[in-house]
C-alpha cells in the first residue's frame, strides 16, 4: 500500500466547551482545561480557541494540517451571542457590513459576514456561572457567521455596536454543528469532512 493510501492514523474529537474551561490541555495548574472530560490520545489539539468565558463547539485532531484547514479563511464559524439590550436592525446591519474593532492596540475593520437576530432565543442550558439577573433589563440573541477569527472578535463586534455579549456560544464549524452535545461531553468521529 503506498503512503498515500494507508488509512490516517489520526483521530478526530467534538467537544462542548463549558464556561470556565481553557482550549487547551496544558497551562496554567489552577485553570479547568479538556483534558479534564476524557482520556485524549497524545498529540491531540484544539482546532482554534474558545476564550474562558466563551462555549460550544471545539474541534480536537491529532492532525496538524486538519488544524490549519479548518483555521482557513475558506471555513464559515456560527455563532451565537447573547448582548445586552434588545439588538436592533441598524446594530444588526452594521454587524453585516464590517465594524471597527481594537485587536492589540491596532483598528481593524472586521470583514463582512452574515448576521441575524434570534427570536425566539435558542434554548441552551443554564451557564453554570449566572449572567446576571433580570432585574438590568433585557438581553436579545444574534447569530453572526464569519470567516476570520480575530482575538475576542464577536465580542468586540457586538460591543463595537452597542451591544455587548453577555454568553457567547459556537454553534458551528463548516457543515458541523454543535447540536445536542451537552456542555463537556466529547464525540470522537471519523473525521471532520471539510
Amino acid at each position: 500500500m503506498s503512503p498515500q493510501t494507508e488509512p490516517s492514523t489520526h483521530r478526530h474529537f467534538l467537544i462542548h466547551k463549558p464556561y470556565g474551561y481553557l482550549s487547551q490541555f496544558i497551562g496554567e495548574a489552577k485553570k479547568k482545561k479538556l483534558g479534564e472530560f476524557h482520556d485524549f490520545p497524545e498529540g491531540i489539539m484544539a482546532i482554534g480557541r474558545l476564550d474562558e468565558d466563551s462555549e460550544g463547539l471545539l474541534l480536537l485532531t491529532t492532525d496538524g494540517r486538519m488544524s490549519e484547514l479548518v483555521r482557513s479563511k475558506k471555513i464559515e464559524k456560527e455563532y451565537y451571542a447573547q448582548v445586552d439590550g434588545l439588538i436592533e436592525d441598524a446594530a444588526i446591519n452594521q454587524l453585516q457590513t464590517g465594524v471597527e474593532i481594537g485587536i492589540h492596540n491596532v483598528r481593524y475593520l472586521t470583514t463582512p459576514c452574515t448576521a441575524r437576530r434570534l427570536d425566539p432565543a435558542p434554548a441552551f442550558a443554564p451557564r453554570t456561572r449566572k449572567i446576571r439577573d433580570d432585574r438590568h433589563g433585557p438581553t436579545s440573541w444574534v447569530s453572526i457567521t464569519l470567516t476570520e477569527g480575530k482575538y475576542r472578535q464577536v465580542r468586540k463586534m457586538t460591543a463595537a455596536v452597542g451591544f455587548p455579549t453577555l454568553r457567547l456560544i459556537r454553534v458551528r464549524v463548516g457543515d458541523i454543528w454543535l447540536g445536542d452535545l451537552a456542555p463537556g461531553a466529547v464525540r470522537e468521529v471519523a473525521g471532520f469532512g471539510m
